[in-house]
């Protein structure tokens, strides 16, 4: 595991933007995993500010999303979709097909006889969402936020190293910390999202963390061994991950952080 602390938020958004990329000037055909949140907005608007200069710089990319709530309209608000669309998809040239995020209505699996179970709709979905990241070719680069009970994805403390890609039910302290993305406060209680394996089934790793709250977590990261309650340790089974915490993120004791950029 390597680590990468910047000197404040602006310059960890830039650190992951040159880095994804760069990646992307290498590989034009790059599959890339994508969180959401506040933190990777940074790194969003800067990859956005780049691709002006560049026209449909992601015309051969193909991205899958992390995660999705579960019974929102791609439309909501508060949804990942719009989220994305927002932030990076509408201002980059993608191909709306090279575009992979969960359904949290599994709309393509609901028949029209009442009665159906909805969570076998969802089942069917996040199993078709494992097999379009195969027939990808599976994950190049991820990018990762950090939660603060350590989830990342939508993984939640106590997630199988093995878990694939599935509904999980969200903790108080997620649903919690994501409210204020919606106007009334209401945030689902259930999501789809990657699991831990197959997050470690990507070739590189990037995880991002900011400020205060989160250092806590990133200590944890940095000192504690695999602990199945603390779902970003199993980051430490992976060949390939890069860290990187602005100082208002860094871990205690400081000397952890031997990249000081």
């Amino acid at each position: 595991m390597k680590w990468t602390e910047t000197t404040s938020y602006r310059d960890l958004s830039q650190t992951a933007a040159s880095m994804l990329l760069d990646a992307l000037d290498q590989n034009p055909r790059l599959v890339i995993g994508l969180p959401t949140g506040r933190t990777p907005e940074g790194m969003y608007s800067r990859v956005v500010q780049e691709c002006r200069r560049s026209y449909r710089c992601f015309s051969d990319v193909v991205t899958f999303n992390l995660d999705e709530y579960v019974g929102l309209r791609r439309d909501h608000p508060g949804s990942y979709a719009s989220y994305m669309r927002k932030h990076l998809f509408d201002h980059v040239g993608i191909h709306p097909e090279n575009v992979h995020i969960p359904d949290g209505l599994a709309e393509r699996f609901r028949p029209t006889e009442p009665g159906h179970p909805f969570d076998d709709s969802l089942a069917k979905e996040c199993e078709a969402y494992e097999k379009s990241l195969q027939e990808a070719g599976g994950i190049d680069l991820i990018f990762l936020g950090l939660g603060m009970n350590g989830h990342i994805g939508f993984n939640e403390p106590g997630a199988a190293v093995t878990s694939r890609t599935r509904v999980i039910r969200l903790s108080e302290s997620t649903r919690k910390a994501n409210a204020d993305h919606f106007a009334d406060g209401d945030v689902p209680q259930r999501a789809i999202t990657m699991g831990i394996a197959t997050i470690l089934g990507a070739k590189k790793i990037v995880l991002l963390a900011s400020g205060p709250a989160k250092r806590e977590a990133v200590t944890r990261l940095a000192t504690e061994q695999e602990d199945i309650q603390f779902p970003a340790s199993a980051l430490h089974r992976h060949a390939d991950v890069t860290v990187i915490v602005d100082r208002g993120a860094r871990p205690v004791p400081e000397e952890i952080v031997i990249d000081l950029e």
